[in-house]
C-alpha cells in the first residue's frame, strides 16, 4: 500500500486567528513512499484585512500583491481533495493548523477540522524529542542535518514545504532505513523456509522400521525395571498412559 504524505506550510497577515488573522499563502508537495512527486499544491490568498508589518519583514507578502488573489473559500475544495486522506507534515503544527481550521469556519465547514481528515505529524515535536534542549527551528534544522536553506532569505509557504520535506527525510531516514533492514529480514527468512519445505516435501518418505516381537517384550521389561526403581512414577510409563 502507497503511503502518501503532504510537507505543509502557510504563511498568514499576523500570529492569532482569534484576532482576525488570515492565512494569506498555503504550500503542499507530496511525497509517495518517501519519496517526493510532481504533485503541488500552492496558491496565494486575499486576506480583506491589513497584514502586520512585523509579518511582512518576515514573509515579504503586501496587501497590494494579494489584491487580486483569491479567497480561501475559492479554493477551500481544492484543497481538501488535494490533502484528503493523506498524513500531513507540519512544523509546528498547531499554528498551521489553528490558521487553517479557523478558515473552514468561516467559509462555512461548520466543525470540519483537517485532523477529521489527515493523520497529522509534528517535525517540531520530532525534532524535540530527538534533540531535547536545543534549537528546533526550520534554520536549525537544516543546519543540524546538512540542509540547503541557501534560498530562504524570506518565509514562504511552498519554499518552506520543500526545505521541510528535505529536513523530515533526513530526520527519518535511519528510521526507514530501519524498516527497509527488517522488511528484507523478513523476506529472507520467508524464502529459506519456502526452500525449506521445498526440500523436504520433494524428498521421498522415509522408511518406517517398527520393533519385532522380541524387542517389544525386551521394552517391557526394561519400562517394568524403571516403573520399580522410581516408586512407580516413571515417566514413560505415565505417557503410555496419556
Amino acid at each position: 500500500m502507497n503511503q502518501r504524505q503532504i510537507i505543509l506550510d502557510t504563511e498568514t497577515t499576523g500570529l492569532d486567528p482569534a484576532q482576525g488573522h488570515r492565512v494569506i499563502e498555503i504550500g503542499c508537495l507530496e511525497l509517495l513512499n518517501r519519496r517526493p512527486t510532481d504533485q503541488r499544491f500552492h496558491v496565494y490568498l486575499q486576506p480583506d484585512r491589513a497584514i502586520d508589518e512585523e509579518a511582512v519583514k518576515v514573509h515579504g507578502i503586501t496587501n497590494e500583491f494579494l489584491a487580486d488573489q483569491p479567497r480561501f473559500a475559492d479554493i477551500v475544495d481544492e484543497f481538501l481533495n488535494f490533502i484528503r486522506d493523506a498524513e500531513l507534515i507540519i512544523h509546528n503544527a498547531p499554528f498551521d493548523l489553528g490558521f487553517l481550521n479557523h478558515e473552514l469556519r468561516r467559509c462555512g465547514r461548520g466543525h470540519l477540522t483537517l485532523e477529521q481528515i489527515c493523520k497529522v505529524k509534528d517535525t517540531l515535536l520530532l525534532a524535540r524529542q530527538r534533540h531535547p534542549g536545543q534549537r528546533n527551528s526550520l534554520d536549525a534544522l537544516c543546519k543540524r542535518y546538512n540542509v540547503d536553506n541557501t534560498q530562504r532569505t524570506l518565509h514562504g509557504a511552498l519554499l518552506d514545504a520543500e526545505i521541510l520535506a528535505d529536513v523530515y527525510l533526513a530526520m527519518t531516514r535511519q528510521q526507514s532505513s530501519m524498516f527497509v533492514q527488517e522488511a528484507a529480514n523478513t523476506a529472507a527468512l520467508q524464502h529459506h523456509a519456502t526452500r525449506h519445505h521445498s526440500r523436504f516435501r520433494d524428498r521421498s518418505p522415509l522408511p518406517v522400521i517398527r520393533a519385532d516381537a522380541g524387542e517389544s517384550a525386551e521394552h517391557a521389561r526394561y519400562l517394568e525395571m524403571l516403573d520399580k526403581s522410581s516408586g512407580g512414577s516413571c515417566v514413560w510409563r505415565r505417557l503410555e498412559t496419556a
